[in-house]
């Protein structure tokens, strides 16, 4: 499938989906996508993918439950891939989730080519996908055009043990990635980020260790740097470069990179910020590079004096040039969240990592926070966070599942709940007015200067709409609910007695079962 215009090597490589894609694919002993998490990973191990799914299993931790609700992990990679210049990124799964994803790519604004490459039930168990896929990175591997080749395996070519690491590792110069990430081993998308990020990253300080690479675009740069892990809003590196700046540092690339040559310099940095605190893989590509760690962010008063004496500890800078720069960041912080305050109970939950952060934020703007929830797992680098939050009474759930987000919601009775969008219409449903995390929250400077008072027009504008909720739930309780439920011509009438005749029958039902039971 191939959406979006695509270079003449890229069409040459993207087969069409039409010829070959069957419905739901089944592997070697017969189990398809249809057949459950664990029958899939059942085949995935016995089709020699141990290895992989023991590492996602350490990597990325579940648990009280299996895994948070949330989209196909598999975007998480596929948004990675497809935000980088000169990378061509390829799926191989069914047609169904192919087009999903594919369609959810482009919602995000995917300016890029989707590559394909379609099977059936034959080409999987006779290996002959697996030769489509040599077969179409081969026709991909342009050095005029593509720097790397992603080829991603989602959940039946991985229960079914198509071996991407045979792939060649280099193909006419151009660097070939190949990852498994299927929804029964990877829960959440936000860390299906970090499997691409910390293949790529382990790639590049394989070439960094053997001998010189490519600078950056914009050259090296003569002080050094501070890394920044995770996903932010465009403005929040550009306010971290000038915190950094009066202590003799400067913010490096933001991972996952926008380019291949920005993973050399991520890993030739002074230190880690694990802004995003669940990127395992690519914090042990760090650690093996040497570099140390520091978790949390610069977001809010207390958060930013923590961060800034963190990262100047690590970098060894003089104290008396940390407190120079926390004198003249924190007054004027500590200004903006006096001169944008929130006042309210909010609930906040999230699937993309920092959902932590903006609670501190919002706590420090004046706002009650009562619960938070992430589908993201504890780690050590959130633990700093965590303990902040709770210090003040707020309760944090790790994995949190959509169950729990919405008891949240019933038991502490918001004046705002932010949320995913069940999340979200589950509260406006209660006349209370809601946000939708990804779009309207995390889509904002968050640290610094810049971030505080960020998210107080928003949330005031929101809670403001009470009154409009109240009057709509009030024209119209009742409609559309139990009986009047659905699109009718007329208004409908109640039947009291179709629901007694219905009773009684299953009543008697229940007593013939009971007694051939008892015989």
């Amino acid at each position: 499938m191939s959406n979006g215009a695509a270079s003449p090597a890229t069409a040459e490589a993207v087969v069409a989906t039409e010829p070959r894609a069957a419905a739901a694919p089944t592997s070697g002993d017969g189990v398809g996508c249809h057949a459950g998490v664990a029958e899939m990973r059942k085949a995935a191990a016995a089709a020699g993918k141990s290895e992989t799914l023991d590492r996602y299993a350490a990597d990325y931790p579940v648990g009280p439950h299996d895994q948070p609700q949330s989209m196909c992990p598999a975007f998480g990679s596929l948004r990675v891939g497809l935000r980088m210049r000169r990378t061509a990124t390829v799926l191989s799964g069914s047609a169904c989730c192919v087009y999903g994803l594919t369609f959810t790519s482009h919602f995000y604004g995917a300016r890029r080519s989707v590559g394909y490459v379609p099977f059936n039930s034959e080409t999987l168990v006779t290996g002959k996908l697996f030769e489509d896929i040599h077969e179409a990175v081969h026709k991909l591997a342009d050095p005029a055009h593509h720097d790397a080749v992603v080829i991603i395996n989602l959940c039946v070519p991985t229960a079914s043990g198509v071996p991407l690491q045979l792939l060649p590792k280099t193909i006419n110069d151009v660097r070939v990635i190949g990852i498994d990430v299927p929804g029964f081993g990877v829960p959440t998308h936000a860390e299906a980020k970090d499997v691409l990020a910390g293949a790529m990253l382990a790639y590049a300080r394989a070439e960094a260790e053997q001998g010189p690479v490519q600078a950056p675009r914009a050259g090296k740069s003569d002080k050094p740097t501070v890394t920044l892990l995770g996903e932010m809003f465009p403005a929040d590196p550009i306010g971290i470069g000038m915190m950094l700046e009066p202590l003799g540092l400067a913010a490096g690339p933001v991972v996952p990179t926008r380019e291949w040559r920005e993973l050399y310099a991520a890993l030739d940095c002074a230190v880690v910020a694990a802004i995003h605190p669940f990127y395992t893989a690519s914090l042990r590509e760090f650690e093996a590079a040497g570099r140390s760690v520091v978790g949390s962010a610069p977001v809010g008063y207390d958060g930013t004096a923590a961060w800034l004496d963190a990262i100047g500890a690590a970098c060894g800078v003089a104290k008396d040039k940390i407190d120079g720069v926390k004198n003249r960041m924190l007054p004027a912080i500590r200004a903006a969240l006096a001169a944008c305050p929130v006042r309210g109970r909010i609930t906040l939950s999230g699937y993309e990592g920092s959902e932590l952060l903006v609670a501190r934020l919002l706590i420090e703007s004046g706002a009650e926070v009562p619960y938070v929830g992430t589908a993201c797992p504890r780690t050590r680098w959130s633990d700093g966070d965590r303990d902040w939050l709770e210090a003040r009474g707020v309760k944090v759930q790790y994995r949190a599942s959509l169950e729990q987000d919405i008891a949240a919601v019933d038991a502490f009775a918001p004046d705002l709940a932010i949320g995913t969008t069940p999340v979200v219409q589950h509260a406006k449903q209660l006349g209370i007015p809601a946000l939708y995390f990804t779009n309207l929250i995390s889509a904002r400077p968050l640290m610094g200067v810049a971030g505080a008072g960020s998210l107080a027009a928003v949330c005031t504008t929101a809670m403001a709409n009470k009154a409009r909720f109240d009057a709509m739930t009030e024209l119209f309780r009742g409609v559309g609910t139990g009986d009047t439920a659905g699109v009718f011509e007329d208004v409908p009438k109640p039947r009291p007695e179709y629901r007694e005749k219905m009773r009684r029958q299953l009543a008697a039902q229940a007593k013939k079962r009971k007694s051939e039971e008892m015989i």
